[in-house]
């Protein structure tokens, strides 16, 4: 039948106390030499060939809270003497995510706990202890093989359920707070002693102290020298979200309402006051309004709120030019006044220094004063204007933007120039919502249903007048209205470069005359011209009434509903969230990309009910919203991932890319899913699988095993070699092997009867093998003995 092998097997521990002898690979190599040679050799005197194999394997340290707070105490007492410079020196540890877009609401835990790293070195011949003292002295960086394995964090596996503070958890305690808004009528009542759910809330919510909120309001009012950028961090679908930009002063203050008393309602409220307070100073006071640009059209895609912060911010700065004027006009009139000037002046900035109820009433007389004091110059100014008009011959135009191509005036058949107009008035949405209502309710438009309507024509009457002094009636209407001016002239008359072509010098006046409508007895068209100074457009009294339009907004913000302002604000908080993780910067990971722009679609879909006037279904509508938070929760932790890979990758992309694709193949499934608790366990198990790290990625992987600190150093006694920056193996594992012909007896009692064999002739079996694993603390030793007996 052959030869018989016989195979034994020989275990042992050593759990403490290793000798120092076992800790490196000269004394290993000597125990396994030591198995198959006389006891009485000199190892170092002889060689013995020996084949070998090493695996180490590396983790960088965990977060260590004793760690951190034995380095802040050693920092306090080197640091006692620059105490007052809190924030820059005595901040000793920096977070992962501190320069993340996320960062400045809270800090979030690193999804990738750490990492392992798998350093092999294949089988290889050695044939004396120097041999293994070189080996231990080895860079891992001459190893032939690294794998590395990213340890998650078990917070990916596993929802929150207010465990955690990020966005989401945020979010979910402001849908909770619009479900409660309906209870009340004004948001006061949030904080009344009088309202009785006022005192229900009490015991179960927080307010942040005086500090705090003094804290926010001068972060949210802070003045910067130039207006923020509010295209930043929008995405290509943020616009199709009824919210307001990131950097603006409404979206600021949604999240700072996300972190102020863990959002409740309560907190919502004492923090909505203040801040119409604030912007109440800012309109009595013509402070320009932060975060909020003070020209433009009004965009009317984002929130009401929004839309009547940026029309204030716009009312100020038209105050505050208007009273610039008023004081330039009161400068000129008479100089013999100036001291008087000087005074009111002087009373000007006493007023703007003061802070009692009886300045700021005084501010509002002020500020009527001022406005009758235009009125009265603009009436002058009309009353002047009336004088010249009384002498055609010697008018002279005013507010020309230019003739209007060939066209000619019908009764001085000077050419017909166009004015400068006054722009349309600024209009918020409600606003326009209400000039349509009156404009339906009165029928024909030309019928002027509106107040707003009539200034517009009067305005663009009193310009036509200015640049044309001798124009009539109809030649108002052939240039504002041509549809209304019904033209008898010859179709064979030459073509001119003007909207209208004039007849010639033998068929003036041209033939035509007004429409029907614009011919019936009490026209209101024709009583307006009648009643229209001849006034430009610079002139005239603005169409937009700062002073009123400004009030009526402070009005609305001080009694807006309460849950009017929690739709705007959860819709315009989701917005403010997604657009500041979009810009997270996770390089080119489509996967992220892709899954950003679902988030938005989301967004749109489930926020749509909050845009209309009525909730159809409030119980239906709350469920739907605390639905996307969860939604909202598993992509912000899948960003988390993806900047956290990004940013210790940042060399090494490819192996970025192919940890984040195996991690998004398993945790995109369990995406928004509510999970019972069998879900869990199996969700709580996840990890990603070991990736081969090639020789150009070696130094950014190593990069990620940063030097140990002088606290994590002393406790650890570096026994074993091949350290990593510092890092020893925290799991060696060798195997020694010898093997022997079997023609040689030296070992063998029936070495004749196998040399006899021909098919076992010149084979090579392996005799010795020895597993060790372990470390410095912890050495387990496997042999194996194979004979022939």
């Amino acid at each position: 039948m052959g030869t018989v092998f016989t195979r034994r097997f020989e275990a042992d521990r050593i759990g403490s106390q290793v000798p120092v002898k076992l800790m490196h690979l000269e004394g290993l190599y000597e125990l396994f030499v030591s198995k198959f040679v006389y006891s009485g050799v000199d190892f170092s005197m002889h060689n013995f060939k020996v084949h070998f194999m090493m695996r180490l394997t590396y983790q960088t340290f965990p977060y260590d809270e004793e760690d951190e707070e034995i380095d802040m105490d050693e920092l306090m007492d080197d640091k006692t003497d620059a105490a007052e410079n809190y924030g820059s020196e005595s901040r000793n540890k920096v977070l992962w995510d501190d320069d993340c877009p996320w960062s400045e609401w809270y800090s979030a835990e690193d999804p990738l706990r750490g990492f392992e790293l798998v350093v092999t070195w294949a089988d290889r011949t050695v044939e004396s202890t120097l041999e293994m003292a070189e080996l231990e002295n080895a860079s891992p960086h001459d190893a032939e093989k690294w794998i590395l394995h990213p340890i998650l964090s078990p917070y990916l596996g596993d929802p929150s359920h207010g465990k955690r503070i990020d966005f989401a958890s945020q979010l979910l305690c402001l849908v909770e707070a619009l479900d409660t808004s309906f209870a009340a009528q004004f948001m006061e009542d949030f904080v009344s002693v009088e309202n009785p759910s006022s005192e229900n809330l009490k015991t179960s919510v927080v307010i942040p102290p005086p500090s705090v909120l003094d804290r926010v309001i001068k972060d949210l009012f802070r003045e910067g020298s130039k207006l923020p950028d509010f295209n930043k961090g929008e995405h290509r679908l943020s616009r199709a979200l009824k919210a307001a930009p990131l950097e603006s002063l409404f979206t600021q203050f949604c999240l700072h309402s996300l972190w102020f008393g863990n959002c409740n309602i309560r907190a919502i409220a004492f923090l909505w006051i203040e801040f119409v307070r604030e912007v109440r100073w800012c309109w009595e006071e013509t402070q320009p309004l932060p975060k909020m640009p003070i020209d433009g059209p009004i965009d009317l895609s984002t929130c009401l709120i929004n839309q009547k912060l940026h029309l204030l911010a716009i009312c100020i700065e038209k105050k505050r030019e208007m009273n610039e004027e008023f004081l330039d006009c009161i400068g000129s009139d008479d100089s013999s006044d100036a001291s008087v000037s000087m005074e009111e002046h002087r009373k000007v900035d006493k007023r703007r220094n003061a802070s009692s109820e009886a300045d700021l009433q005084r501010k509002r007389d002020s500020s009527i004063a001022e406005d009758t004091s235009n009125r009265l110059r603009f009436e002058r100014k009309t009353e002047r204007t009336n004088s010249v008009n009384q002498s055609p011959t010697d008018a002279i135009r005013r507010g020309s933007a230019g003739p209007v191509g060939t066209m000619m005036l019908l009764k001085s058949r000077q050419q017909l120039h166009a004015p400068f107009t006054q722009d349309p008035p600024l209009m918020t949405e409600d606003m326009h919502e209400e000039r349509l209502q009156a404009v339906e309710a009165f029928g024909d438009s030309l019928n002027v249903p509106g107040q707003l309507e009539k200034d517009i024509l009067l305005s663009d009457m009193s310009a036509f007048k200015a640049a044309n002094p001798d124009a009539v009636f109809e030649d108002f209407i052939r240039w504002h209205s041509p549809g209304d001016w019904e033209s008898f002239e010859p179709k064979t008359t030459e073509p001119s470069a003007g909207p209208r072509t004039e007849g010639s010098k033998d068929e003036w006046p041209p033939r035509g005359r007004l429409s029907q409508r614009m011919s019936d007895q009490g026209n209101l068209w024709r009583k307006s011209w009648n009643d229209a100074p001849a006034l430009p457009a610079d002139d005239q009294k603005p169409l937009l009434d700062p002073n009123r339009e400004g009030e009526k907004i402070v009005h609305y913000l001080e009694t807006v509903r309460p849950h009017q302002l929690l739709e705007q604000m959860v819709c315009t908080a989701f917005r403010g969230s997604a657009d500041t993780l979009n810009q997270t910067n996770f390089g080119n990971m489509r996967q992220m990309t892709s899954k950003l722009e679902q988030l938005y679609l989301i967004i749109k879909s489930t926020l749509g009910a909050l845009q209309r006037n009525n909730l159809p279904d409030k119980a239906k509508t709350v469920k739907d919203l605390k639905r996307l938070c969860m939604v909202f929760e598993s992509v912000e932790k899948l960003v988390a991932v993806a900047a956290s890979i990004h940013r210790k990758f940042l060399d090494a992309s490819r192996l970025a890319q192919v940890i984040f694709s195996d991690f998004y193949g398993i945790y995109a499934p369990t995406m928004g899913m509510s999970t019972n608790d069998e879900e869990n366990k199996s969700r709580t198990e996840m990890e990603v699988s070991r990736q081969e790290v090639s020789l150009r990625e070696r130094q950014v992987v190593s990069n990620l095993f940063s030097p140990p600190s002088a606290n994590q150093s002393w406790r650890k006694v570096l026994s074993m070699g091949n350290l990593l920056n510092g890092h020893e193996p925290i799991l060696r594992e060798i195997i020694f092997s010898t093997g022997d012909d079997v023609n040689n007896g030296i070992h063998y009692a029936a070495a004749a009867d196998v040399a006899a064999t021909s098919d076992r002739m010149g084979e090579e079996i392996e005799t010795h093998r020895m597993y060790v694993s372990g470390t410095s603390n912890d050495l387990r030793v496997g042999l194996s003995v194979t004979s022939c007996d």
